[in-house]
This record gives C-alpha cells, sequence and structure tokens, in this order.
C-alpha cells in the first residue's frame, strides 16, 4: 500500500464532488430550457485495494480507494414519455377539429341578427306586406331587396368556406413540410449522437433535442420508436439511434432510421387549383422512403389521429367528403332547393301589368344553382314591377296571391330536402354543427386534461427542482470541503513522517 494512497483516496473524492457540483451548476442553468432533463452524476466506488490475483498482496481486509464518476446520466422515463406522445397525438387532431368548427361557426353565424336565418325571415314578413298590398310598388321592391339578402347570405357562406378549406389545404402543406424538417433533424441528431457514444460519453442534451422532437412529431400522427446501439465503447445505458416508423395496415414504413430520413407530401401535390375550380379532394400521403422507393398511402390507411388526419378530414379526402365539402354541399343543396321551388311558383303567376311571370332566381353562370351563384334575376333587379305576386291574369292581376305562396315556400316540405322545409332542413344542419362542435370542444379539454397529468408526472421525474439542485448544490459542497479537509489531514500525517522522524536529539 502506498503511502500516498490516502491523498489518491481524497483527490477522487474532490474530483467527483466537483463533477457534482458542476452538473448542479448546469442543471440550475437549464431550470427554464424548453425539454431539458436534469442530469445526475452516477457515483461509482473505485476498485478496493489489494487487487484480485495471485500476485496482489495480502493484508487484512479490503481497502477501499475512494470514489469516481461512472456517468453523467440524464433523468427519463420512457414509459412516461410514451404516454406523453399518445396524448399529444390525440390533442392535436381534437385540437385541430375544435379550430376548424370554430372557423366554420363564425362563418354560418347562427343564431344571429345578420345570418341566412335572418335574411330568410325578413324576405318572408316582406313576401306577406306585399301579399296585403300587392300594387305597392315599395313593397315589390323590398320584396327584390330581401330576396336578393338571401341570395347573398348563400353567397358569402360559399365564399369564405371555400376560403376556408382553401386555408385548410395550404395548411396541409405547410404541416407535411414542418413533418419533413422535424424528420430531417432527427436525423441529423442520430448522427451526432453515434459520433458521441462510440467514444464512453452520453450526449444528454442531444437526446433531450430528439426527444423535444419526437413529441413535436407525434402531434401530427402516431409515431413508433425503437433503439439501435452505437457500437464502440459506448456505455449500457447510451439510448444509441433513434429508429421513428408508423404503421400502415399493421406494417410499420420507416421514416427516420440512422441519419436517414423519408418525405412526405400530400396527394395531390398541388391541393388548390386555379380560382375558377373546385378544391381538389386528397387522396392521401406520397411517401419517399429512406431507400428513395415511393408509395402512395390512401387516406383511409394512412393515421388514426393527430393533426394531419384532422386537417385531411376538415379539408376533404377522396373517401370521404369532409368537413367543409360536406357544408358547402349542403349549402348547394338548400340554395337549389330554394330557388328551383322559388321559381317554380314564380313562373306560374303573373306581375302586375298582367305578363306571366320569368325566374325569381338565375345562376351567375351556366349550371344549376349553388350556394354561390345563386342571385336574384336581372329582370326583376332591374325593375321589380315585374314580380308576380298575383296568381291570375285579367281584372284580379293584382290580388296578391301568388306573393304568399312564394312565402309559404319557405314553410313547404320538399322532396329535395328528403321532405323538410328550408328553415327546418338549414337549423337541422346548424344543429349537428353545433353537436358536433361541442364535441370536438369536450374532447379537446379532456385530451388537454390528460395531456397535463402526463406532463406532470413526467416533469416530476424530469424537470428541473431548484429546491432540490440547492439541496444538493450544499450536499456536494459538504462532501468536496470533507474531501478537501481529508487531503489536509493526510498532508499533516505526511509531513510529520517525513519531517518530523529521525531528529531524535535534534
Amino acid at each position: 500500500m502506498s503511502t500516498f494512497m490516502g491523498l489518491e483516496t481524497s483527490k477522487r473524492g474532490l474530483f467527483t464532488q466537483q463533477s457534482a457540483l458542476y452538473t448542479t451548476g448546469h442543471n440550475i442553468s437549464n431550470a427554464n430550457t424548453l425539454g431539458y432533463s436534469r442530469q445526475r452524476v452516477n457515483m461509482e466506488a473505485t476498485a478496493g485495494f489489494p487487487g484480485v490475483g495471485l500476485s496482489a498482496g495480502t493484508m487484512p481486509g479490503f481497502l477501499g480507494t475512494g470514489v469516481q464518476a461512472g456517468s453523467i446520466q440524464r433523468i427519463r422515463d420512457g414509459f412516461v414519455d410514451q404516454q406523453y406522445r399518445q396524448e399529444s397525438n390525440k390533442l392535436g387532431y381534437w385540437d385541430s377539429q375544435t379550430k376548424a368548427i370554430s372557423q366554420m361557426e363564425d362563418v354560418m353565424n347562427e343564431p344571429s341578427a345578420y345570418g341566412l336565418q335572418k335574411s330568410l325571415s325578413e324576405f318572408w314578413q316582406s313576401l306577406q306586406d306585399l301579399a296585403v298590398n300587392p300594387e305597392n310598388g315599395g313593397a315589390r321592391a323590398v320584396v327584390v331587396q330581401n330576396g336578393q339578402a338571401v341570395a347573398d347570405s348563400f353567397n358569402y357562406m360559399h365564399k369564405s368556406l371555400t376560403e376556408i378549406q382553401t386555408n385548410l389545404g395550404k395548411e396541409i402543406d405547410v404541416s407535411a413540410g414542418q413533418v419533413n424538417s422535424i424528420l430531417i433533424q432527427i436525423s441529423e441528431l442520430n448522427a451526432q449522437i453515434k459520433q458521441v457514444e462510440p467514444n464512453g460519453y452520453l450526449p444528454n442534451d442531444l437526446y433531450d433535442a430528439r426527444d423535444t422532437l419526437l413529441d413535436e412529431l407525434s402531434s401530427y400522427f402516431p409515431i413508433e420508436t425503437s433503439y439501435e446501439p452505437s457500437g464502440g465503447r459506448a456505455l449500457a445505458i447510451a439510448e444509441g439511434s433513434v429508429t421513428v416508423s408508423m404503421k400502415i395496415n399493421g406494417t410499420p414504413v420507416v421514416l427516420v432510421q440512422g441519419d436517414k430520413s423519408a418525405t412526405l407530401e400530400t396527394n395531390p401535390r398541388a391541393l388548390v387549383e386555379d380560382a375558377t375550380k373546385n378544391n381538389l379532394p386528397i387522396s392521401g400521403i406520397d411517401i419517399t422512403k429512406i431507400d428513395g422507393t415511393k408509395q402512395l398511402v390512401e387516406h383511409t390507411n394512412l393515421l388514426n389521429l393527430g393533426k394531419l388526419k384532422s386537417l385531411m378530414n376538415s379539408y376533404g379526402t377522396s373517401d370521404d367528403k369532409g368537413m367543409y365539402p360536406k357544408m358547402i354541399a349542403e349549402l348547394n343543396k338548400m340554395a337549389a332547393a330554394f330557388g328551383d321551388q322559388m321559381n317554380i311558383v314564380h313562373t306560374s303567376g303573373t306581375d302586375i301589368n298582367g305578363v306571366k311571370g320569368g325566374n325569381f332566381f338565375d345562376t351567375k353562370g351556366p349550371g344549376p344553382f349553388t350556394a354561390g351563384n345563386i342571385v336574384v334575376s336581372d329582370a326583376l333587379a332591374k325593375d321589380p314591377s315585374k314580380l308576380a305576386a298575383s296568381d291570375s291574369t285579367g281584372t284580379e292581376e293584382g290580388n296578391g296571391k301568388n306573393a304568399k305562396k312564394l312565402g309559404d315556400v319557405l314553410f313547404a316540405k320538399l322532396d329535395a330536402l328528403e321532405g323538410s322545409t328550408i328553415q327546418t332542413y338549414f337549423q337541422g344542419v346548424i344543429g349537428q354543427l353545433g353537436v358536433d362542435g361541442r364535441q370536438a370542444e369536450r374532447m379537446t379539454f379532456n385530451t388537454t386534461t390528460l395531456l397535463g397529468a402526463v406532463a406532470n408526472r413526467r416533469d416530476s421525474i424530469s424537470s428541473v427542482s431548484l429546491d432540490e439542485e440547492m439541496t444538493d448544490m450544499i450536499r456536494f459542497q459538504q462532501a468536496y470541503n470533507a474531501s478537501a479537509r481529508m487531503i489536509t489531514v493526510v498532508d499533516e500525517t505526511l509531513d510529520k513522517i517525513i519531517n518530523g522522524m529521525g531528529r531524535v536529539g535534534m
């Protein structure tokens, strides 16, 4: 046993406690860093003296030689991370759904003093007034104006919903681009980690950056992760390179492996054609795999939840009409049923001059009525006297009976609307929208609550507690001081042996 063994033992304690203090300082510095996981020094006793073997010296007992920092490890729970990403995936879906429905509710704006129902009500009232005073030119003008207000309401809702749908299509493209960026960053971090781990180190800050990206990626669609060791002198607790995949019909499709990443594109790539054409439905996702081959993943086989799925459901797909296409189709159906029936009744009557009535509503262009193209006929807009308020010719041309029939259209059960009236059909559409919105809000609240609970559990494991770090700082400082004091004691002992012995009589 060396005379200076005590100095070496205490020196190891000094350096190890110093490493622990530095790690504590690193934790404190990153207390507010997003995604940072607190780190700790894994202290382990060094090999005792004497060593093992026939040539080793003999002595009573087995003398300890101190402590060393085996590794600096971050505190993380993989199971909790998996739970967090599952809940993040659900929240990504329902939060996107809530925003899409909220925008639709803003457009539909029911019940309100300015929505379609109000326009229909005022239109009906003006027709009742005209039925009482069929020869009143002012009453005729009001009917035409209110009729145009109904058409404008249809036009506004159609245009606004189409614009939002277009924006959703652009958001899908943007989301796909963000996903591709995340995949590239994960592959780059894999490459850096594979360079560090074989040297026997743990790149904890790189792990944190990678996990933050995985958390973000999980909000877009469900992901699965596995890890491959880096080899070399990598520690047993080293995480290695992550492989990220998504399941398609039970078969995993690899998105990231090592330093390679796949690329996602919506199909068709150009979601929106020119302004004269309808928004194109999405058939799925084109994936350029890490080996360079391409695969079209149909929408029905693509995802279960996640933001990307929600955006597709809202925008419209080839297999499912989608939230916005469905609402636009409902409005078109209502506008067509309303316009056709109004024209049938109006053409059966006569105007104030006894002339057979023409169409009350026309379209802005060729084709059937839609919510986007319905307008009051040009002839009526220019000359309200052509409004066919009477149901006969001759001496009773101004009896106003046809005006009442026009008003009754709003309450007539129409075959085109499955036997519903315009009013009740629209109320049913709005009611279903309210139910869907309420469900989305409830699910968003529930998933936010669950995600918060998992996040709190993860924070209790991985986040930095300043109180705990201050306690550790004092603990390591005291251990450091004790090791330093031990060195002083050994130094005084050696000084007595070296300088105080053999000097008898001097």
